[in-house]
């Protein structure tokens, strides 16, 4: 892929919301207690029975109107506007917009809003929408289904509803591909970016807690047997939230002299077939190895070139163990591992986006937490991004500093 500049960030995350409360957690290595209180998205309480010491990590207290106003979200779900508050926060980080607006032309060459657009991860949808909808017709009666919130089914919803809020007028693309989505973003922006269809891509993900998502990764075993005989590892951390970065091709962000948060320079993806065919969801190491090294050869790096591995470590102990190995093997075993999961929580669709934007806190705001393995060494320049998907799929992205 060819490099490009990251020149904004909105995010909100159970570290905070936008990129100064992100940053200030990732210092001080903030990791959200248990006993913050019951969840507030949906009852929890009724699963606590084998669920010792998980956490999930919502967006606590978050409040759209903050950041919106307070017309015209009664129809909105969660997700949405998690992701129209990540959306407007990047846009204003990377001074694309000043005050709500964009700004008015100075003579300077400057991307609009038809050259600005969206690339956003999403892995499950809006199951809040879906299940509320499913749940009125099976008990009471189709009749009664509200029209406004069925829109929201629909896979590509929230980030329709981005664009229109945000008025971006260049591409809008939805990715889905569990885990890894927001990384595979990334690849989909580069080949948007080249091809001119847009001088601006807000990329990343959102997901949004609910109690349907919750049950059927349980039900699935991506966090552990039902039975209990593997159980939820002590401290996993499911969470929630919209992450995204603002990637520019190097030339439209010195045209507007934009900052430089970093650079993105090298992806890679890979699949592994279960060994069992009955398997639905598995871990991949093999995966994610080939993955790491089609990313390192893209960026021109060697393993030994990185100076700290962001991965989607969360808790999960099957997929950690496999990651964690995948590794080991393709950069070593002096490498520096952080798994700021273990603080936001696997964040899915968005888990990519945090991972990436997890990176930014380690390159230049000088991040130092949540180390599981080796020790960073002085400067941080180069990262690995890695996440490894719950179906034998894999994706690493490798970013420097600016």
């Amino acid at each position: 892929m060819r490099a490009h500049v990251v020149s904004g960030i909105g995010v909100a995350s159970a570290l905070g919301v936008g990129r100064a409360a992100f940053f200030e957690a990732m210092r001080a290595g903030t990791r959200p207690s248990l006993n913050d209180g019951p969840t507030e998205t949906f009852d929890a309480s009724k699963y606590a029975q084998g669920m010792s010491g998980v956490r999930i990590a919502e967006v606590r207290g978050f409040d759209a109107t903050k950041y919106l106003g307070d017309k015209g979200l009664r129809s909105l779900d969660r997700l949405t506007k998690l992701l129209v508050v990540a959306a407007r926060l990047a846009l204003h980080d990377a001074r694309l917009k000043k005050d709500g607006a964009w700004p008015a032309s100075d003579g300077a060459e400057k991307p609009w809003p038809d050259r600005v657009g969206l690339v956003v991860s999403n892995a499950y949808g809006s199951l809040e929408a879906i299940s509320e909808l499913h749940r009125v017709a099976l008990l009471e009666d189709a009749r009664y289904i509200n029209p406004s919130r069925f829109p929201l089914t629909v896979s590509n919803s929230a980030a329709g509803y981005a664009s229109i809020w945000e008025d971006l007028r260049a591409v809008n693309v939805t990715v889905s591909d569990g885990n890894c989505g927001a990384l595979d973003a990334v690849a989909c922006a580069d080949v948007l970016l080249d091809n001119e269809r847009a001088d601006a891509l807000l990329v990343g993900g959102a997901e949004a807690m609910s109690e349907a998502l919750f049950v059927a990764l349980y039900r699935l075993g991506a966090m552990g047997s039902p039975a209990g005989k593997q159980a939820l590892s002590a401290g996993a951390c499911i969470g929630e939230g919209a992450a995204l970065l603002v990637l520019e091709t190097p030339e439209a962000a010195r045209a507007r002299n934009a900052d430089r948060l970093a650079e993105v320079v090298g992806y890679g993806t890979a699949f592994e077939t279960p060994e069992r065919e009955a398997a639905l969801v598995y871990a991949a190491p093999q995966a994610l190895g080939r993955a790491i090294a089609t990313a390192l050869a893209d960026a021109g790096v060697e393993g030994r070139d990185i100076d700290v591995v962001v991965c989607g470590a969360s808790g999960l102990r099957t997929f950690d163990e496999a990651e964690l190995l995948a590794i080991r093997r393709s950069v070593g075993d002096d490498a520096c591992v952080v798994a700021p999961k273990l603080a936001f929580g696997e964040t899915l669709g968005a888990g990519g986006a945090m991972g990436m934007i997890a990176a930014i806190a380690y390159l230049r705001e000088g991040a130092r937490a949540y180390v599981v393995r080796g020790a960073l060494r002085g400067e941080v320049r180069t990262a690995l991004v890695t996440s490894m998907g719950y179906y034998g799929n894999a994706s690493a992205l490798v970013m420097r500093a600016a």
